[in-house]
């Protein structure tokens, strides 16, 4: 019987103490969900509004959504892998389509890992580190993986998601396609 207790306590301690130790990741992590690249997007008479997307960037420049262009939004981490493999097809597509905004939003990460990412891919458009633009999607196509790119047509309204990372054709396409509808 001491022997059972014996080691029923040794169980007991040994699970109290590893949920105390640092395996390496944070709890963003660990909670991470990674999309496989699917594309929905939504016809022009079912869109809604986008929510307002401003604020200061992690370069403390104030940044806001332009009505009259379209607007891709990549919400991205640091620590995330997929968004480390988009990050140059990102960019390069951002310098092909110089009349598209494109704005980072940061979720989950610290800005010292985030300028580092920035710098490492050499991103040059704005990224805002801001969750509560996050729940503004929830109506329309909220946010469910990082990474996440929503794509918001001429009248700002929530045009399109990647969920996963992106491909260059993926997003050109989707950004031509947007491009060619007649604004309503």
């Amino acid at each position: 019987m001491k022997t059972r207790f014996s080691i029923a306590a040794l169980i007991l301690t040994s699970l109290i103490f590893s949920g105390c130790g640092s395996g390496g990741t944070s709890v963003s992590e660990e909670s991470f969900v990674a999309g496989d690249g699917v594309v929905t997007f939504v016809a022009q008479e079912n869109r809604s509004i986008a929510p307002e997307i401003n604020g200061e960037s992690l370069l403390d420049e104030k940044i806001f959504s332009k009505k009259g262009k379209i607007t891709v939004i990549n919400i991205w981490a640091s620590w995330c892998s997929p968004c480390r493999a988009e990050a140059p097809a990102l960019q390069a597509i951002s310098e092909k389509y110089s009349n598209t905004q494109f704005i980072g939003i940061l979720t989950r990460d610290s800005k010292d890992s985030a300028l580092a990412f920035l710098r490492r891919f050499n991103i040059q458009y704005p990224t805002i580190a801001d969750d509560a633009i996050l729940l503004g999607f929830r109506n329309s196509l909220p946010v469910t993986s990082i990474p996440t790119t929503i794509i918001l047509d001429k009248n700002r309204k929530v045009a399109a998601r990647i969920s996963g990372a992106i491909t260059v054709a993926s997003l050109s396409n989707l950004i031509e396609k947007i491009d060619n509808e007649s604004v309503k």
